[in-house]
């Protein structure tokens, strides 16, 4: 969650965001999800009941193409796509923690909100601020030494801009600073069919395809809305 002058707006209720909500908004809903789990995701196409089919064409035009897809993705991502604001991001990201709890025991404790919040800030309280990405100086009129990155990240844009002679700029950095501290080392991308990966990988492969192309034709099969009164097809 950030302000406005992040380019991403609140994803939760309140405000004035810290640091960590704005750094959280550009990392992924879920750590740590198992490659198989994604693939099973995958292998769901978008679900039923969640998604309409006009924001499903959006989202699979932006490259989101099924719920495996949206699970390794951040709220950042899927709000550059249109129609899609903080109050659906939320909805998106229930539903994911609801099919990942039918598929893994204990996982709907284990990757709430609250749960993964917890975690990231105790690894940024394991990391001192003089390690974080940043020049010197900046660092320097942050916060005295033995600082950590959380001590940073609990703070809101104001607590830390110009009564600290830190621009702007300087925020995005922290911001983008904290990311790289907290972003899972596994690259956020969907597992593609792997001959090594095993029959139940590729399997899970070829279903999330076939679904897909069930989610299109049922899109295209639908009947089109009403038009009303006044306006032209």
């Amino acid at each position: 969650m950030t302000d406005q002058s992040d380019g991403v707006r609140p994803l939760r209720a309140g405000a004035r965001p810290t640091l960590f909500d704005a750094a959280s908004a550009y990392l992924p809903f879920f750590d740590d999800l198992p490659a198989s789990v994604v693939a099973r995701l995958a292998a769901g196409g978008y679900g039923r009941g969640l998604l309409t089919a006009s924001l499903r064409a959006r989202l699979r035009k932006a490259g989101f193409a099924d719920m495996g897809a949206l699970a390794l993705a951040s709220p950042a991502d899927l709000m550059v796509v249109r129609k899609v604001g903080p109050v659906r991001v939320d909805a998106i990201r229930a539903h994911l923690l609801g099919e990942i709890a039918r598929l893994v025991p204990g996982a709907r404790v284990l990757h709430d909100r609250t749960a993964t919040d917890r975690r990231r800030m105790e690894r940024l309280r394991a990391v001192p601020l003089e390690r974080l990405a940043l020049d010197a100086a900046l660092v320097g009129r942050l916060a005295p030494a033995g600082t950590t990155c959380a001590d940073l990240a609990s703070r809101r844009r104001p607590e830390i801009g110009p009564d600290r002679a830190s621009s702007a700029a300087d925020l995005d950095r922290i911001v983008a600073a904290l990311v790289r501290v907290l972003l899972p080392e596994s690259p956020r991308v969907p597992p593609a069919a792997d001959p090594e990966a095993g029959e139940e990988a590729l399997a899970a492969h070829d279903c999330a395809a076939l679904l897909r192309d069930r989610d299109r034709e049922w899109d295209e099969a639908a009947p089109a809305p009403p038009i009303r009164p006044g306006r032209t097809p």
